[in-house]
C-alpha cells in the first residue's frame, strides 16, 4: 500500500496501547514518541509533527473518557482523528456535468510526475463507473507521447485523439475536444506537455489551452517522491491557474509520501486521488479518513467491496460465498477463484491491506507466493478430483504423487499448495473472529461511526 513503512510504524505504536495491561502517562508518552519518529521518517514537516503529537498527548492525558469505551479505544480514536486532520478532513470529488453535457478535464504537471500515466488511470477510473471517456493528447514536446498514451489505453478500449506530427498544442486541444463532443462522450480528458514549473512557456501554453477549451476542472499531477517540495510545486500552479484537483502519484513504497501529502494539504488545494503502482487500475479516490484508517491497520472495507463488485461483474460471486470465504469455510477451488478475482483487482498486498487488521499481520511470503503461484495452482488443481477439491484433508502421500505426476509438477509443489490453503483458512478464521468494532467508540459526528473495521490487536 501507499506509505507501507509509515503504516507499519504507526500500527506498531498502536499495538503498544492495545497490548499494555495499564495505559498510564509513561505508555502514552512512549507511544507519542513512536508516532513522532514514524511521521518524521515519512518526511512530514517537523513543526507539523510536533503539533500533531502534542495534540495527541494532551488529549490522551486530559480528556474524559466518553461513556462505553475503554481508555485504549479512546486513545486509538484520538490518534486517528489527529492524523486525519493534517491530511484534510474532508474528501472532495471531481464534479461531473449533467447528463448530455461532456465534462472537460485538463491535466497539468511537471515532466516526470507521471502525468500521462495518471491521465490513463483517471480515464479508466471513470470508464469502470460506466462513463464513455475520450482522451486528447496535446503533448507536442515529448517524442512518442501520443503513442505511449494510445498504447496504454488500447487494452481497455478507451479512445485517444491526437496528431504526432502537429506542433500546435492549442489547436490539438480544441480539435480533440470537438471530436469527442461530436461522438457524445461523457468525459473528455486533455493531457498536456510537462516541463519545469518555472518555464514561462509551460504556464503560458497551459493558460492558452485552458482559454481555448474552457475545462470544468484543471488537475495538477504531483510526484509523491519529492516530499515537502510538493508544496512549492502546488503553489506555483495554483498561482498560475485555478486548480480544481491534485493527484499525488508514486506513493507506493515512497519514504517521502507523507511529506508530499501533508505539504500539499497545507496549501489548501484539494487532493482528490492518489496513485500507487503501475497498473491502470492503481488510482484511488483520496478520502482522508479511509486513508488514515488503512495507515493505522484498520482496513478499508468500503473500497474493498467496491473493487469486489467491479471485479466480480463477469464472475458469479454471491454474498453467501463472500461470507463463507471470510469465515474460513472454503474449498481449494473456492480459494483459487477468490485469489484469481483479487489479483484482477490489483496487487494482492494492496487488496489485503483493505481487510481490517490483515495488512500489518500478513506474512509477505504469503502474498508473494500467492501472486507468483496462481497459474501453477490452477494446473495442479486441474489434476485433482472433485472430491479432493472439496475436501483437501483426504489428500495424502499417494494422492500427492498422483496429482504431481498428472500436473507435471513436484510433490513439494502440491504440498506447498495445500500448506497455503491451510494458512489462508487459518488467517480468515482469525480475522473473521476479531472483536470490538471501532464504530462503537465514535461519536455520531465522527467519520469512524460510518466505518466497519476492527481494532488492531
Amino acid at each position: 500500500m501507499a506509505l507501507e513503512s509509515l503504516s507499519e510504524a504507526l500500527t506498531g505504536a498502536l499495538k503498544k496501547i492495545t497490548r499494555s495491561s495499564v495505559v498510564d502517562k509513561e505508555v502514552v508518552k512512549d507511544v507519542v514518541k513512536d508516532i513522532q519518529r514514524a511521521l518524521l521518517v515519512a518526511d512530514v514537516n517537523v513543526q507539523l509533527v510536533l503539533q500533531v503529537t502534542k495534540n495527541i498527548e494532551k488529549r490522551a492525558l486530559d480528556e474524559e473518557l466518553p461513556p462505553g469505551i475503554s481508555r485504549k479505544e479512546h486513545i486509538v480514536r484520538i490518534v486517528y482523528e489527529e492524523i486525519t486532520k493534517f491530511l484534510g478532513e474532508k474528501a472532495e470529488k471531481i464534479v461531473l456535468q449533467p447528463a448530455g453535457t461532456p465534462t472537460i478535464l485538463l491535466m497539468v504537471g511537471i515532466q516526470g510526475s507521471g502525468k500521462t500515466t495518471t491521465t490513463g488511470k483517471l480515464a479508466r477510473h471513470f470508464q469502470r463507473r460506466g462513463f464513455k471517456v475520450g482522451v486528447v493528447c496535446t503533448d507536442t514536446w515529448r517524442p512518442g507521447a501520443y503513442f505511449q498514451l494510445a498504447q496504454y489505453l488500447e487494452p481497455v478500449n478507451i479512445d485517444v485523439w491526437g496528431d504526432p506530427e502537429s506542433k500546435d498544442a492549442v489547436r490539438l486541444a480544441k480539435d480533440g475536444v470537438r471530436h469527442f463532443k461530436d461522438k457524445k462522450h461523457d468525459i473528455i480528458i486533455v493531457d498536456t506537455a510537462g516541463r519545469h514549473k518555472e518555464e514561462a512557456g509551460l504556464i503560458e501554453e497551459m493558460r492558452e489551452i485552458a482559454g481555448a477549451i474552457k475545462p470544468h476542472e484543471t488537475i495538477l499531477v504531483i510526484d509523491g517522491t519529492i516530499g515537502q517540495q510538493a508544496k512549492g510545486q502546488a503553489e506555483a500552479f495554483k498561482n498560475a491557474t485555478t486548480l480544481g484537483s491534485i493527484i499525488i502519484t508514486k506513493l507506493d513504497g515512497s519514504a517521502k509520501g507523507g511529506g508530499a501529502l501533508s505539504a500539499v494539504s497545507a496549501t489548501g488545494a484539494p487532493i482528490k486521488f492518489i496513485g500507487e503502482g503501475e497498473r491502470i487500475e492503481n488510482l484511488e479516490p483520496f478520502e482522508p479518513e479511509r486513508f488514515v484508517a488503512k495507515l493505522l491497520g484498520f482496513g478499508d472495507l468500503k473500497t474493498l467491496l467496491t473493487k469486489v463488485k467491479e471485479a466480480s461483474k463477469d464472475k458469479e460471486m454471491s454474498k453467501k460465498d463472500a461470507q463463507k470465504f471470510m469465515a474460513g469455510k472454503f474449498t481449494l477451488k473456492d480459494m483459487y477463484q477468490q485469489l484469481e478475482m483479487l489479483s484482477n483487482m490489483g496487487p494482492l498486498q494492496q487488496i489485503f491491506q483493505m481487510i481490517p487488521g490483515m495488512g500489518a499481520n500478513l506474512p509477505k511470503s504469503f502474498v508473494e507466493d500467492s501472486e507468483k503461484n496462481l497459474y501453477r495452482y490452477k494446473v495442479i488443481m486441474n489434476s485433482m478430483t472433485e472430491k479432493e477439491l472439496a475436501d483437501p484433508k483426504i489428500i495424502h502421500f499417494s494422492r500427492v504423487k498422483r496429482i504431481a505426476r498428472g500436473s507435471g509438477t513436484k510433490p513439494d509443489d502440491v504440498k506447498a499448495l495445500l500448506g497455503q490453503y491451510e494458512m489462508m483458512k487459518k488467517m480468515m478464521k482469525q480475522f473473521g473472529g476479531k472483536r470490538g468494532r471501532i464504530k462503537k467508540m465514535a461519536g455520531k459526528n465522527n467519520p469512524l461511526a460510518g466505518m466497519n473495521f476492527d481494532l488492531p490487536e
